[in-house]
């Protein structure tokens, strides 16, 4: 299909009033229950100021009802600096995106009044940065604990009406808010279907957080892979959504969870988008590095010094006895002790005031470390595996899947230390196993590479130009294919 075309078919009927009712944050209502089709009000909820149609539109209406039947009066009484008026339904839907209330007048022959409520108050707060998903380049803002808030972040970020909002209500005690969000057009049905059914399904007293939701909802909740991704970027969730996933809201909490979601997408950085491609590409590869030298660089360090001394190379043998010479411990008792070390100041510093938490990560890891070496409880060599290992395992930007990789070490440093090198490949063969069998929302979990989808790759492995990655990821079976219409060579050519 060309890509105009395709434009044209996402574009062509969209902007309607019908599109907007699919969501439950649009309200449309009569203010005069006594003459229910004189005047129709509509907005959404989560882009206006609803302290401003209460308290100023609907008195002022009130009051000036018999002005009604003249509209072209209509104008002098509303206490608002910008209202306009249109004739056209898509003109009228559009600016209900940006914060406008519709006011539609029987007598008005089918014309439209639209004004500028917008809540600018909604979608600020005192502290809103994204502390746990951080990055140098790109925009800061996260999302908070209120969902009416949250809500009105996403559609100041996309102001479509093609944005469908359905709000469920989940636990019996507790009552919560929950939003179940997608994309119009784009997002496969069944996805939309299946956690919708997910949702209306389960039974629960109270829900805490959007988190609890990903080990409910899950297609496998025995696994240690997160089959769901929490973020709490604006600019991430907008890039699921528009890519076809389906994302779910609850009141209370700061995080946002899209699915389906993919293995290798937790190794995406919303920060490869906002660089070249270059070393966008470059800096996604050293993360799906650093994860396999995390998961097996302490592993192998057992194995070879418990079963293959042979492979180690003369110039490096004579350092590895000298550091080990007075270490009574065999290797996986020294590298045990040193990995819950790393995992104890980790976990000391993320509970602990950041600044506190920081000189304690610091100070502690230079004195236990130096202490461990000099009491012989540890080998220089061996320390500085373990340093890199816990280094290699930061660069992953989601915190979750950091955890996962940060238990793998210890099942694979014990397969090393009873089998060597046949225990870490039997490791390996059943992890890649697990993997193959896990599924998100239905979905294959480590596709692109299997089921192996060669056109996906380039918005998976490495991160393309642009130029070449204008059309969404197949295998989330989008509903519209292209995300845009490419620049051609013919046009750069043309330009004079």
């Amino acid at each position: 299909m060309d890509h105009s075309d395709e434009k044209k078919r996402q574009d062509g009927g969209r902007f309607t009033l019908e599109l907007a009712r699919k969501s439950s944050d649009f309200h449309e209502f009569s203010p005069f229950e006594d003459d229910e089709g004189l005047l129709q009000i509509a907005f959404y909820r989560s882009l206006v100021s609803t302290d401003k149609v209460t308290h100023f539109l609907l008195p002022a209406l009130q009051q000036h009802r018999d002005r009604l039947q003249h509209p072209e009066g209509i104008r002098e009484f509303l206490p608002f600096a910008e209202v306009t008026q249109t004739d056209e339904e898509s003109e009228a839907v559009t600016k209900i995106m940006e914060g406008f209330v519709l006011l539609r007048i029987r007598s008005a022959g089918g014309r439209y009044l639209l004004a500028n409520l917008v809540n600018s108050q909604s979608g600020q707060r005192q502290s809103n940065d994204t502390e746990n998903e951080s990055s140098v380049i790109g925009p800061k803002a996260g999302f908070v604990e209120n969902l009416d808030t949250n809500l009105h972040l996403l559609r100041q970020k996309l102001p479509t009406p093609r944005l469908i909002i359905e709000a469920l209500t989940i636990g019996s005690h507790s009552k919560t808010q929950v939003a179940l969000v997608y994309l119009e057009g784009v997002t496969n049905k069944e996805y939309v279907q299946t956690m919708r059914q997910r949702l209306q399904a389960f039974d629960i007293e109270a829900l805490y957080d959007t988190s609890q939701l990903e080990e409910i909802l899950s297609d496998d909740s025995n696994t240690l892979f997160p089959l769901f991704l929490s973020t709490e970027r604006i600019d991430r969730i907008v890039y699921a959504i528009t890519s076809g996933q389906v994302v779910v809201f609850s009141n209370g909490s700061p995080y946002a969870m899209a699915a389906p979601a993919n293995f290798l997408g937790f190794f995406a950085s919303p920060e490869d988008y906002y660089m070249p491609w270059v070393l966008g590409s470059f800096f996604r590869l050293i993360r799906l590095l650093s994860v396999m030298f995390s998961i097996f660089a302490t592993p192998m360090y057992v194995a070879v010094m418990t079963f293959h001394y042979e492979v180690i190379p003369e110039s490096i043998l004579g350092p590895l006895i000298q550091s080990r010479i007075h270490v009574p411990f065999p290797p996986v008792v020294e590298v045990i002790f040193l990995e819950i070390t790393i995992d104890l100041l980790r976990e000391a510093g993320a509970r602990l005031p950041s600044k506190i938490g920081q000189t304690l990560g610091i100070v502690g890891g230079i004195v236990i470390g130096e202490a461990s070496v000099q009491a012989a409880l540890s080998s220089n060599i061996l320390l500085i595996i373990v340093a890199l290992s816990a280094l290699a395992s930061f660069t992953t930007p989601n915190y979750k899947m950091a955890n996962t990789i940060r238990l793998l070490r210890f099942p694979f440093v014990l397969l090393s230390a009873f089998w060597g090198g046949l225990g870490i490949t039997a490791g390996f063969l059943l992890m890649m196993g697990h993997l193959i069998r896990l599924k998100s929302l239905g979905m294959p979990y480590v596709v692109p590479l299997y089921p192996f989808r060669k056109g996906n790759l380039d918005d998976s492995v490495i991160r393309a130009s642009y130029q070449y990655s204008y059309h969404r990821n197949l295998f989330l079976r989008p509903l519209s294919g292209f995300r845009y219409r490419p620049r051609s060579r013919k046009e750069d050519r043309d330009v004079e």
